[in-house]
């Protein structure tokens, strides 16, 4: 279980006591990310994360703040999504409160040294470089484009080089003021809660943290997109990812089309793995997942497939869709799905960073935060025709993308294989 506690200042509080857990993870989440961006920023939000590692007030250096989580035998790290950027860090017990103090400096008080920032734009240039020099990652970015166009949501999360090259610190401290705010910001703990007066030590650190007005999240706006992004490369295996837009994360569809992606492709006995690798022999991956956001999402099958059987795997996939379609599930195929859903939620949480990201991150969505059995109960729910409906409103030919990286130049070869 957990509890939660909302301070004068807005900034939320979550403690998530783990019984007989060796470590605690502090995590704290902020409510901004890509999506919050402009064409002119866009990258910020990611470029903004790095910079909370390059120095503060109180630690001037890299070095001096690395070395610090270091001796205290730290796991730490920070990430940037489309609609959240989260700091974390998981210590020995015995050690919350130094790293309270630590994760708490490098989020309120970061001090921006432009001999710092410079050298950044390398890093994250290479980083940048790296996502487009392998091409099972560029086809996701290429996938997303392609559903959305040019906004934000189409958008890579790490921005552009031109963007990179040209931030300046009063960029990043008119878009911090504006976002890392205490009514955006939710500081979730879990593990060893009792040790520490957290009310006192939260007030301590965050009590001056500036409340401001909320930003609301821009809305997706509706784009008709090309059924196809196509680039040429002599690559050994074509990469392809093939799906079509679907719902938010608050829609009631969210649990039929999770149990649906497990059928097709969620686990090594699924319908995909089975027809493209076992029996096909076609590829080494295929995957299939959903992205669930505030106001859409996705569904999307992803696979690197033998070049001389993209053909004919795209075929197979379709194919598959449509008895998804068309016929019930067999009870043993619907049970087997739900119990490897189950199974894998409560394997994800033996560490505290697992239960902290698992409430935190419900709670910076907006989501009524949930149990795990709350959430295995909804999957247990789940009928084979709720799965069929879900299939027939979504996956129709008109609404199939396909995004493909190999050594392919006609275009209408594979927009036919789509019905389209």
């Amino acid at each position: 279980m957990f509890n939660s506690y909302v301070f004068n200042n807005g900034l939320t509080f979550l403690s998530i006591p783990k019984k007989d857990s060796f470590s605690t993870t502090i995590l704290i989440l902020v409510k901004t990310g890509s999506f919050y961006e402009n064409k002119g920023n866009n990258g910020i939000s990611h470029f903004l994360e790095h910079l909370a590692f390059k120095g503060t007030e109180k630690r001037k250096t890299p070095l001096e703040i690395s070395s610090e989580f270091d001796s205290l035998g730290a796991k730490y790290n920070a990430f940037t999504s489309y609609e959240f950027t989260g700091f974390w860090v998981k210590v020995q017990n015995e050690h919350i409160s130094q790293a309270l103090d630590l994760i708490a400096d490098i989020y309120l008080n970061p001090i921006f040294n432009p001999k710092e920032i410079e050298k950044e734009k390398g890093v994250i240039i290479g980083e940048l470089n790296m996502y487009n020099d392998f091409p099972d990652y560029k086809v996701q970015d290429m996938f997303s484009s392609l559903l959305y166009g040019d906004q934000p949501a189409g958008w890579k999360i790490v921005g552009t080089k031109e963007n990179i090259q040209k931030f300046k610190a009063e960029d990043f401290i008119k878009y911090r003021s504006k976002h890392y705010l205490s009514s955006q910001t939710i500081l979730a703990v879990a593990g060893e809660t009792k040790s520490l007066n957290w009310q006192k030590e939260i007030n301590y650190y965050f009590g001056s943290f500036k409340k401001g007005k909320k930003t609301i999240q821009p809305a997706v706006k509706k784009y008709k997109s090309s059924p196809l992004a196509l680039e040429y490369k002599e690559t050994d295996q074509t990469h392809l990812v093939l799906g079509a837009k679907t719902c938010s994360r608050f829609s009631l569809y969210r649990y039929p089309l999770n149990v649906l992606s497990t059928i097709l492709g969620g686990m090594m006995s699924s319908r995909l793995f089975q027809q493209i690798r076992e029996k096909l022999g076609a590829g080494y991956y295929i995957h299939s997942y959903n992205d669930f956001f505030k106001d859409h999402g996705y569904f999307s099958i992803s696979a690197g497939i033998n070049n001389s059987k993209v053909e004919k795997s795209i075929l197979v996939i379709l194919k598959e869709i449509e008895k998804i379609k068309k016929y019930n599930i067999p009870l043993k195929e619907l049970k087997k799905a739900k119990d490897h859903i189950i199974g894998g939620l409560y394997l994800s949480l033996e560490s505290s960073d697992q239960w902290a990201s698992f409430y935190g991150l419900q709670k910076v969505k907006g989501e009524r935060v949930k149990t795990p059995s709350e959430i295995a109960e909804k999957i247990k729910n789940v009928s084979s025709s709720q799965i069929r409906e879900a299939a027939n409103k979504f996956f129709k030919k008109e609404n199939f993308h396909l995004a493909l990286i190999g050594p392919f130049k006609d275009k209408e070869k594979f927009i036919k294989l789509l019905g389209r």
